[in-house]
């Protein structure tokens, strides 16, 4: 089990940038698929971005692609998203997570379950 804690959110206004952090302890992001998801008020938690297991595969809700990139740093033990362009409608809760199941790809990350590791999640909110 592995014990994850978001940073990095807050508010900013709409095209600005943030870049959330995940630190890990308890185990190490190698060999495993790590994601990002968002719960915005009112709705359902969504996928919004994942990393596989050796962190050389990316995939991206179409909502993010081209604006958010996940990436990891393993000495660090530490996933990241970098969010540029901001739109008021990526109001939410950004919750960090990895799964329990070795060698997992980037894509299995968009149908992790409430059995793998999740943090408890940073806020943010983009003004118009």
């Amino acid at each position: 089990q592995v014990q994850l804690v978001e940073s990095g959110g807050g508010l900013v206004q709409a095209g600005g940038s943030l870049r959330l952090s995940c630190a890990a302890s308890g185990r190490t992001f190698s060999n495993y698929a790590t994601g990002w998801f968002r719960q915005a008020p009112g709705k359902e938690r969504e996928f919004v971005a994942g990393i596989n297991w050796s962190g050389d595969s990316t995939y991206y809700a179409d909502s993010v692609k081209g604006r958010f990139t996940i990436s990891r740093d393993i000495a660090k033990n530490t996933l990241y998203l970098q969010m540029n362009s901001l739109k008021p409608e990526d109001t939410a809760v950004y919750y960090c997570a990895a799964s329990r199941r070795l060698f997992t790809t980037a894509e299995s990350v968009a149908v992790m379950s409430p059995d793998d590791d999740w943090g408890q999640g940073t806020q943010v909110t983009v003004s118009s």
